[in-house]
């Protein structure tokens, strides 16, 4: 295993590694030593490899789904085939990202680290955690995340946090893959608190190491891009697991501006009943399909009722927007 060779890097792999057997490590253990050591401070170093991988993971996860778009060949798995994002968009939303990340997660990313030690989470200690133990951590941060986020979420759709903060990642009814961290900087901080939270609150409870975090984040990653994708493919993971979100559930939000406030998971919608919308409209999608006596005729008759619901959705946004306007005038 090859480490930097100035002292300080002996002086962190004393002061990080003292009496750690390096013959029992895997090889990722063994790398993970080594970004430790080479950087002699575990702040540093777990701030630099968390924004290295948030960046890297969002913006490559993100470059497939511009490449679909520039396709016309997958156009038929497009959720609203007429509403493809132009290159200028695509442009103006990484611009918009990137200055959250700068503003809100990088800041934020650097505060972690004393904040996990403070709660006794493991970083750069070795070895990691079973596989079946971060397992079911992920499956937790996950689950944390997603009651957190429709509960946030739903609040952003109240007047006053509508108009000031949520309204900016509400400007696509048609989302795409970059547009997935496209929002202002006070919602980014919001909603990211429900990706921390999970993993700081079971450190209260049991012994959590950054890596199952780490793991989490990429997976969040993940979901959040392809969520926002706009597109449902027939092997999408909503038709292999039925109470999977997926693009398909949380693209209905962006057109209708109502319902479908998870992220993950569909069973707090249907629990709370946020999803009533959505279950009509794909109702009413499945009764014009079965009476469609051609793929055209089909293809029509949903894109009016789309149109419909997007109509319906301008309304309900315009709503919430007057009532913030009567509560400023009220104070």
């Amino acid at each position: 295993m090859a480490f930097n060779g100035t002292a300080e890097a002996g002086n962190a792999m004393d002061a990080l590694y003292s009496g750690t057997d390096f013959s029992s490590l895997n090889w990722t253990e063994q790398k993970w030593v080594a970004w430790y050591v080479w950087w002699g401070n575990p702040v540093i170093a777990t701030g630099m490899i968390s924004f290295l991988m948030h960046e890297i993971v969002y913006f490559g996860r993100s470059l497939p789904w511009i490449i679909i778009d520039a396709i016309p060949y997958f156009q038929k798995w497009k959720l609203q085939p007429n509403k493809i994002p132009t290159p200028q968009e695509q442009w103006d939303c990484t611009k918009q990202v990137l200055w959250a990340h700068l503003t809100v997660e990088l800041p934020a990313i650097w505060l972690f680290y004393p904040m996990a030690e403070f709660v006794g989470m493991k970083t750069y200690q070795v070895p990691f955690p079973s596989l079946s133990t971060m397992s079911w951590q992920i499956f937790f941060f996950m689950f944390f995340e997603d009651l957190f986020h429709w509960a946030a979420h739903r609040a952003l759709h109240t007047p006053l946090l509508y108009k000031y903060v949520h309204k900016i990642h509400h400007k696509y009814s048609a989302p795409f893959g970059l547009a997935a961290e496209y929002a202002h900087p006070a919602e980014v901080m919001i909603l990211g608190m429900g990706t921390l939270g999970g993993s700081l609150f079971l450190c209260l409870f049991t012994e959590v190491h950054f890596i199952s975090f780490f793991i989490w984040v990429i997976v969040k990653l993940f979901q959040a891009i392809d969520a926002h994708s706009g597109y449902d493919f027939p092997w999408s993971l909503q038709h292999i697991l039925p109470f999977w979100s997926g693009a398909e559930h949380h693209d209905f939000h962006h057109m209708a501006f109502t319902n479908n406030y998870s992220t993950s998971f569909r069973w707090w919608d249907r629990i709370f009943g946020t999803d009533d919308k959505y279950l009509v409209y794909r109702e009413r999608v499945q009764a014009v399909k079965a009476k469609a006596t051609s793929k055209e005729e089909f293809l029509k008759a949903e894109q009016a009722l789309m149109d419909e619901v997007l109509a319906e959705g301008l309304k309900a946004e315009n709503a919430v927007e007057e009532r913030s306007k009567r509560k400023a005038k009220v104070q």
